[in-house]
C-alpha cells in the first residue's frame, strides 16, 4: 500500500493573496492524489475559518482527498469537513466520536511513545501524527525525534502513524521503512506554485517506489 500523504496548510507561506492560493493548492493536491488536507490556520476568526474550510471541502469533491480541521470539531461539522485533527493535549477522541458523523476521521498529534499508547487506549482515533522526525524550519531549535523513535512508536500501537517534521522527497522512503504509514508536511508543499507542482510530481514518483 502506498504511504498516506497529508498536506498541512499554512497561509503565512502563500503570499498576500493567500486565500485563493491556499484553496488552489488544496485543489491541485487533491487531484494529484494527496489523501488528507489538514487545515491548520490559527488566528482566523470563526467565520473566516468556516468559509475557508467550506471552500476546501468544495474543491476536493469528486476526489478521494479528505479535509480535516485542526482542533476545531465545531468548524469541521459546520463546514461539512471529513474529520478533525486533535492536539496532543486536546479533548479525547472518545468524547467527540459520539457526536461525529459516520466515517468521520479523528487524528491526534503525539510526541512520545507514552502519548501514542494513551491515545491508542482511549480508542476512537483513526491515526496518530508523530514528530518532529527531522530538524524542521517550522520549529527551529527543537530536537528531532529521529527514525529510530518513529519505529519504536509505530511498533507500540496498532494505529497508523504519520510522520511530520522535516519531511522531504529525499527521506520519504526512509520514514516508510521505519514504521510510518505516511507523512504530513508543510514546507514540502510550500515555495512557489512551480515548486509546489514539482514537489507533488516527485512525491508521486517516490511513493510509487515505496512498499
Amino acid at each position: 500500500m502506498r504511504p498516506v500523504v497529508c498536506l498541512v496548510t499554512d497561509r503565512n507561506k502563500y503570499g498576500t493573496n493567500w486565500r485563493d492560493e491556499l484553496i488552489e493548492r488544496v485543489r491541485l493536491a487533491a487531484v494529484a492524489g494527496v489523501h488528507l488536507i489538514q487545515v491548520r490556520e490559527r488566528g482566523l476568526d470563526d467565520n473566516e475559518l468556516l468559509e475557508l474550510v467550506s471552500q476546501c471541502v468544495k474543491v476536493v469533491i469528486n476526489t478521494s482527498c479528505r479535509v480535516l480541521v485542526n482542533d476545531r470539531f465545531d468548524i469541521a461539522l459546520a463546514a461539512g469537513a471529513h474529520g478533525v485533527h486533535l492536539p496532543s493535549d486536546g479533548i479525547t477522541a472518545s468524547r467527540l466520536r459520539v457526536y461525529a458523523p459516520e466515517d468521520f476521521i479523528i487524528g491526534r498529534s503525539v510526541h512520545s511513545k507514552e502519548e501514542a499508547k494513551d491515545a491508542d487506549l482511549d480508542g476512537d482515533v483513526d491515526y496518530l501524527l508523530f514528530g518532529m522526525i527531522y530538524p524542521s524550519q517550522s520549529k527551529p531549535g527543537v530536537a528531532a525525534a529521529g527514525v529510530d523513535l518513529l519505529d519504536a512508536v509505530a511498533q507500540s500501537v496498532a494505529l497508523p502513524i504519520l510522520a511530520i517534521g522535516g519531511v522531504s522527497v529525499e527521506n520519504i522512503q526512509e520514514i516508510s521503512e521505519n514504521g510510518a504509514s505516511g507523512f504530513a508536511g508543510i514546507s514540502i508543499f510550500s515555495g512557489s506554485m512551480k515548486d509546489f507542482t514539482s514537489a507533488i510530481h516527485q512525491i508521486g514518483v517516490v511513493l510509487t517506489a515505496c512498499r
